[in-house]
């Protein structure tokens, strides 16, 4: 049987190692040696002997989106073999965490990750403000994240001197050390969304980056 369907970048390889690794720019490929934490209802695939258990309602206990209020299911993945993650035909990254790095990600591009790394839910500065508050997770230590991203991300840095601001539905993620706030404009808001009313915006100060989609969330997507 022939065809491009069998072309050799779309054949899985033998893992060579423990640990994750982009199967492709939309999927993640982890070779499990023991155990790992990844989202509910991302795994497409799997093979070996691998037991999945429900870790409840976000990581290490809640982890609500701005606005709808909604948490991310976690589940984790132990045993040996080979398992596969994807989410909505998104983007997927993987970042590699060194000694003192620190990034706060949004739980709804929470992908898969390493267990050696260490999380905790945080509420955004100013997060009241948003009907439900917002919350993030600030992942540290040493080890693997992977992250979806509708679309190709945007990555702004932000200066002491050049503050950025972004839509609360857009933020993916930005550097720990960065300070957070709220920020409440009628007329940005008018002019962006094209309707009347007021917008709420991320405002990031200090040194670092922020990581932004190219997509506004819809009912689907906020759905799953």
């Amino acid at each position: 049987m022939k065809s491009d369907l069998f072309a050799s970048e779309n054949l899985v390889q033998p893992a060579t190692a423990p640990g994750m690794t982009l199967q492709n720019p939309k999927s993640v490929k982890y070779a499990v040696n023991g155990e790992m934490f990844a989202r509910q209802g991302s795994m497409v695939a799997f093979r070996g002997n691998l037991q999945f258990e429900r870790k409840g309602q976000g990581i290490g206990g809640m982890l609500k989106r701005a606005v709808t209020g909604e948490g991310l299911a976690l589940m984790s993945v132990r045993g040996q073999g080979e398992a596969w993650f994807a989410h909505q035909a998104g983007n997927c990254f993987v970042i590699d965490f060194e000694p003192g790095d620190a990034l706060t990600i949004n739980g709804r591009n929470v992908l898969c990750f390493d267990p050696t790394l260490s999380y905790e839910i945080r509420m955004v500065k100013g997060g009241g403000m948003t009907g439900g508050g917002l919350f993030n997770s600030l992942f540290t230590g040493t080890g693997k994240l992977a992250v979806v991203c509708d679309g190709n991300p945007i990555i702004i840095p932000v200066t002491a001197q050049a503050p950025v601001y972004v839509d609360t539905d857009a933020v993916v993620g930005w550097s720990a050390a960065l300070e957070t706030g709220l920020h409440r404009s009628q007329s940005v808001g008018s002019m962006i969304r094209g309707g009347s009313g007021e917008a709420v915006q991320l405002k990031l100060s200090g040194e670092g980056f922020v990581i932004v989609r190219p997509s506004e969330l819809t009912e689907t997507a906020a759905a799953h």
